[in-house]
């Protein structure tokens, strides 16, 4: 009965947002590894009316039609990068720049889901709060570096064209990560995948889920809270639409006093006093 007990109380504290969230959050990154993070769209006079799409996974495989634009980049001297550690499903050139973190690529969403699970079921809501706050600036950081080293390897590959390709003269280039970009004649469009999504998707409900560490409001409350949140803002651009107006209307030197602050939304909210509170399922803070 005791074992039962202690079950039941975890599974009710699972149904608070702060908890809930991170545990979703989770369950989309596991995913994310799975589908394409980024897709980059190519342009050619070689493909009339064609446009040749490359999906690239946080693992060494690439999707859509990779042999054509292989081939596209060889014109150029451009080539996919080598992934050191793990066999792709692609032909790596010789001369191909190596990437080795892309062997290891899901590692950091798997961090990050494993921690998401590890905040969820801590004992007691100080840990909690805690836990949340060094998962958001820990994921922040995780994926702003990944960002970065993308960019720079971007960079690299772009600034390291084949002297030796067919077509002659084309001055390096950093092809974005996120974006468009031309070399020679060739255009092309860098942005999110499934994945990518997926991936923004999981950091959003981290946020949210640190804004409500101190909420009890659970999964059931979620549908109040948006709507009570989608009325705060309603009234808060209302307001700032009204004192625009009243200030366009009144003569200059006029002071125009705000409109009263509306109510916030009704949530419940454990005691942020320096006392130790106790929270509903008996858990201290």
């Amino acid at each position: 009965m005791a074992r039962s007990g202690r079950l039941a109380t975890i599974a009710s504290r699972l149904t608070e947002l702060r908890r809930a969230l991170p545990l979703i959050a989770a369950a989309l990154l596991l995913l994310a590894i799975a589908l394409p993070m980024w897709r980059i769209t190519l342009t050619a006079p070689q493909y009339p009316g064609r446009a040749l799409p490359v999906e690239l996974y946080a693992y060494p495989r690439l999707g859509g039609e990779y042999a054509e634009v292989q081939l596209l980049n060889r014109y150029v001297g451009f080539y996919f990068p080598d992934p050191v550690f793990l066999d792709p499903n692609y032909e790596v050139h010789e001369k191909a720049v190596a990437v080795p973190e892309w062997s290891i690529g899901p590692l950091p969403f798997i961090a990050v889901a494993a921690a998401g699970v590890f905040v969820a079921l801590a004992p007691t809501a100080r840990k909690l709060k805690l836990g949340l706050t060094c998962q958001l600036i820990g994921t922040i950081a995780v994926f702003a570096g990944m960002f970065a080293i993308i960019q720079y390897r971007l960079h690299q590959v772009g600034h390291s064209l084949d002297p030796d390709a067919p077509l002659r003269g084309v001055e390096g280039f950093t092809p974005p990560v996120l974006g468009p970009y031309e070399i020679a004649n060739i255009s092309g469009n860098a942005w999110f995948g499934p994945g990518g999504y997926l991936t923004i998707a999981a950091i959003g409900l981290l946020v949210v889920a640190f804004l409500l560490r101190d909420s009890e409001a659970t999964l059931r409350d979620a549908p109040e809270l948006v709507r009570s949140s989608l009325e705060r803002l309603r009234r808060r651009l209302r307001r700032g639409e009204d004192e625009y107006t009243d200030t366009d209307d009144q003569p200059a030197g006029t002071f125009h006093a705000p409109a009263d602050e509306f109510e916030a939304p009704s949530t419940r909210r454990t005691d942020s006093s320096d006392a130790d509170p106790i929270d509903r399922g008996g858990e201290r803070s």
